[in-house]
């Protein structure tokens, strides 16, 4: 199993439709409003590296209004 978490930055005003986004992405675990530099913290989970790498590439940066990313991933 992979795990990553991702810091997520959205078009202001528009959190509440990328929230509501995320929660249906089957690799997001939980997500959380944060306040700061960023304004959500996901955890993901994949069974896979590649798989982990085309969610957040494909079903996570591609969403409407994300504005931009950071991706931490999870050594063990």
């Amino acid at each position: 199993m992979s795990t990553a978490f991702v810091l997520i930055n959205t078009d202001l005003g528009e959190g509440n439709e990328v929230f509501d986004a995320l929660k249906e992405v089957p690799e997001v675990k939980e997500v959380y409003g944060v306040y700061g530099v960023y304004d959500y913290v996901v955890r993901l989970e994949a069974d896979t590296m590649q798989n982990l790498k085309d969610t957040i590439t494909v079903k996570i940066r591609r969403l409407n209004h994300v504005r931009s990313t950071l991706t931490m991933i999870v050594v063990e």
